[in-house]
């Protein structure tokens, strides 16, 4: 009962006898705890047997107790050679069941957030506290909290994680459910992405264009392409994670371990750029569906068959040249600013909340956006030539900036950035919801 009294004591932080909502949140922000206000809400709500919004030591005492049962065997269980402490070698092994291989780096990492004396393992008094403070249900919980609390070097801030699994059955769940994620949150945004598109192009003159069409093709106009830019984006998004992580793994084990923020801007690039280019035809087709009339075609193969016809081959490599140096800018320094922030975010409790990883994130893709948007414009310039006068078509990136100027300022160089911001946030959040969810429907279903 002494450490129970000890841990009631450290939350009581002004000595008034009770623990409130904000005292108990505190400490969890200080461990890394995501989500932490539903989590303080479910404990007040579930111990507050007089429901004055505050934890007494007796009622306080009933959870400490319930938790100290629920997870007794899950601690024995973890301690695999029954010495009376979880080190490293058993979190690497906890992991490896559930299909994922991770380093001891990360193994330390994991050790620490629960190691109190410095001994770099976990005995039972120490997991106590740590389930006590983080208040998961299950082993499958627990490492998932993990995950998200401890920086993994995944490289990437969109939907699909960089983590690698050797288990088929885990590595297939986790890409079926970014997959799902993804589509989602690519239709939900798909009118933002199609005005981002049609700004580019034409700029000011979209909005007008964009009525139009609205009066004349209904409100299912708005998602035109849509279909186009969903089977792009989870397999671009997979071949990327794994040229990454190959080449990570590579990295890795010629330079001791250790990958610098240059290393991480160098895989961003060549991974990025490598499953850009795979899949950049149904790129082109995506930016001729959002600029064409709708109502003008009738279908996806169809309209791809009439590209082929009466243009050529060739056609649906229009714009490569300046995507490629597109992409190449955008995937480095996102993926070189959003994990050096997090790196840092995640060892400062005090910036580690939900909504501010989630700021962080979105600062690591404006960063990766302004250094590129210019490249981006002159790239869906080309990609739509078909749609311009002869006069207007250019015949080098430096041909079309130029053209870019003389006809709209640097002002054209930016056209949609602002759509591309607004979209950003609810497809980013989208995406971080459902994967979860997603994760968590499959798991109990298999």
């Amino acid at each position: 009962m002494d450490q129970f009294r000890g841990l009631f004591d450290k939350l009581d932080q002004n000595n008034d006898g009770y623990i409130s909502k904000g005292e108990l949140h505190n400490e969890m922000r200080k461990h890394g705890i995501l989500s932490a206000d539903g989590k303080v809400q479910n404990i007040i709500d579930s111990y507050d047997q007089n429901q004055d919004g505050l934890l007494d030591y007796k009622e306080f005492l009933s959870y400490m107790m319930d938790r100290e049962k629920k997870w007794k065997i899950h601690f024995q269980d973890l301690d695999r050679d029954k010495c009376g402490a979880i080190d490293q070698e058993d979190i690497m092994s906890l992991f490896k069941e559930l299909g994922v291989v991770i380093t001891r780096a990360n193994a330390k990492q994991i050790i620490q957030m629960m190691d109190k004396d410095n001994s770099l393992t976990v005995d039972w008094s120490e997991f106590l506290h740590h389930v006590i403070i983080n208040p998961v249900d299950n082993i499958g919980e627990l490492v998932s909290s993990w995950k998200h609390n401890v920086v993994f070097d995944v490289g990437e801030s969109r939907a699909m994680s960089l983590e690698f699994s050797e288990e088929p059955g885990v590595w297939s769940r986790f890409v079926l459910s970014a997959g799902l994620a993804d589509a989602v949150s690519r239709t939900v945004t798909a009118p933002i992405d199609r005005l981002k598109t049609q700004l580019q192009v034409h700029g000011s003159k979209a909005f007008s264009q964009g009525f139009q069409e609205l009066r004349s093709g209904g409100v299912r106009s708005m998602w035109q392409g849509n279909a186009v830019n969903v089977l792009k984006g989870t397999p671009q998004s997979t071949l990327q994670c794994l040229i990454y992580t190959q080449m990570k793994a590579y990295t890795q084990d010629h330079s001791q371990g250790s990958v610098t923020v240059q290393h991480r801007f160098a895989l961003g690039c060549v991974s990025g750029a490598v499953a850009h280019a795979a899949f950049y035809p149904l790129e082109v087709l995506k930016v001729r569906l959002n600029l064409l009339q709708a109502g003008t075609y009738s279908g996806v193969v169809s309209y791809a068959r009439s590209i082929y016809t009466h243009e050529s081959l060739s056609s649906f490599y229009r714009g490569f040249k300046p995507s490629l140096l597109c992409m190449i800018p955008y995937a480095g320094v996102e993926c070189a600013v959003h994990q050096s922030i997090m790196n840092w975010a995640k060892s400062n409790p005090d910036y580690n909340s939900e909504s501010q990883l989630f700021f962080f994130s979105f600062v690591a893709f404006a960063s990766g956006q302004m250094t590129s948007y210019p490249l981006a414009v002159i790239r869906t310039h080309q990609q739509a030539e078909a749609f311009w006068p002869a006069s207007y078509r250019s015949t080098g990136v430096l041909h079309g900036l130029k053209g870019i100027y003389e006809r709209n300022g640097l002002r054209g160089f930016y056209n949609g950035m602002g759509a591309s911001f607004v979209r950003a946030i609810p497809c980013a959040s989208i995406n971080y919801l459902l994967i979860r969810k997603f994760e968590t429907m499959f798991s109990q279903g298999s």
